[in-house]
C-alpha cells in the first residue's frame, strides 16, 4: 500500500512542477508582449493579464496544500496559454503568406 501512495504522491508532484513551469512561461510571455496587442485581439489589458498570471503563479506555489487554489491557478494559466497567447502572437506577427 505504501508503494501506491508514493506513486500517487510522485505523480501529483510532477503535475505540480509542470503546472508551475507553465505558469512561469506564461508570465514571461506576457511580460515580453506589447501592451496594445492584448486589447487589439479583444482580451483584457496587459496589466490585467500580468496580475492574473502573477496571482496564479503564487497560488500554485502555496496551493498544493489547498488543492482548490492550485486548480484556480492552473485554469488561469491554461486560459492564457490556449486562448490569449496564440491570438497575441498572431496579431504581432502579421499576416502570413
Amino acid at each position: 500500500m505504501q508503494t501506491v501512495y508514493s506513486a500517487q504522491a510522485m505523480a501529483f508532484w510532477i503535475l505540480q512542477l509542470i503546472s508551475l513551469v507553465g505558469a512561469v512561461i506564461a508570465l514571461f510571455h506576457a511580460v515580453r508582449q506589447r501592451s496594445d496587442a492584448f486589447p487589439a485581439v479583444g482580451k483584457l489589458t496587459k496589466p490585467a493579464w500580468l496580475g492574473i498570471l502573477g496571482v496564479a503563479t503564487l497560488l500554485m506555489i502555496v496551493g498544493p496544500g489547498i488543492i482548490f487554489l492550485w486548480v484556480i491557478g492552473v485554469v488561469a494559466v491554461c486560459v492564457y496559454l490556449v486562448d490569449v497567447r496564440p491570438k497575441v502572437d498572431a496579431i504581432q506577427r502579421g499576416p502570413r503568406w
